[in-house]
């Protein structure tokens, strides 16, 4: 199945940059959907086409048999789908990295003119470790990556749904055409337990999908809280900073 070690990494820097929600797919959903697709499709599944057994010898009869059942295999679907999930989460994880390049440039140039007069802006989307708070730019790019999170759960759901036209894995498939000679029946080894893996791997689909849409409406009631529990405290802070005020902080 290769190696996944590059792409959670990635996904490990993502927690430090997501909501609660965010984290729970992160750190308990998504790698245990690597975990199972790397370790346990292999041994199930294997050489499908070579491991199935057809009632004929004609020549390329079982390999048409078997493309008209699976025009594309399981195992190589659900990679697919864990690719082109992740991909949004790392475009946004690559603006996360640039924003906090910026600002962290921005607080070099602050220390060089501690001494002059006027006023200066301050950094406004990171602080000095790093860690990013969710608005403006961050907060638009954030929604629009989990939109087509969702948008590419769902368009892999119904795609395995038509692609194979089944949830539960058949005992036999039938096949009637070239180069068969009449109706050509063949039998797939362990369809129980393939069974259990599409099931299962549609069910954490399901699940995947539904912390993403709460996720939706949960970051912007937790953005409405943080700002009202701020608004009833102390007074908020403006965006430019007199320098006087610059001096008392530590970038």
């Amino acid at each position: 199945m290769g190696d996944w070690s590059f792409l959670a990494s990635l996904l490990d820097k993502m927690q430090s940059h997501s909501t609660v929600v965010g984290k729970v797919w992160m750190s308990v959903l998504f790698p245990f959907r690597l975990f199972i697709l790397a370790a346990g499709l292999d041994k199930v599944w294997g050489d499908e086409q070579g491991n199935m057994d057809c009632n004929t010898r004609s020549p390329g009869c079982r390999n048409a048999c078997f493309d008209r059942a699976f025009p594309l295999s399981h195992r190589r679907f659900w990679v697919l789908q864990i690719l082109f999930v992740s991909l949004p989460m790392l475009i946004y994880l690559g603006h996360v990295l640039l924003v906090i390049r910026r600002e962290n440039k921005l607080r070099m140039r602050l220390e060089q003119k501690i001494g002059k007069n006027g006023l200066v802006k301050v950094p406004k989307y990171s602080d000095e470790h790093g860690k990013v708070k969710i608005k403006g730019p961050l907060l638009a790019s954030y929604m629009i990556q989990l939109i087509v999170k969702i948008l590419l759960e769902v368009a892999f759901i119904v795609g395995q749904y038509y692609l194979y036209g089944f949830i539960f894995m058949p005992s036999k498939i039938s096949f009637q055409g070239y180069p068969c000679k009449g109706v050509v029946e063949c039998f797939i080894t362990r369809p129980t337990e393939k069974s259990i893996f599409i099931v299962f791997m549609l069910a954490v689909s399901g699940v995947s999908l539904l912390l993403n849409v709460i996720e939706i409406f949960y970051l912007p009631c937790s953005i409405m809280g943080a700002r009202k529990r701020r608004d009833s405290g102390s007074t908020p802070s403006t965006e430019p900073y007199p320098l006087r005020e610059l001096t008392q902080r530590s970038f």
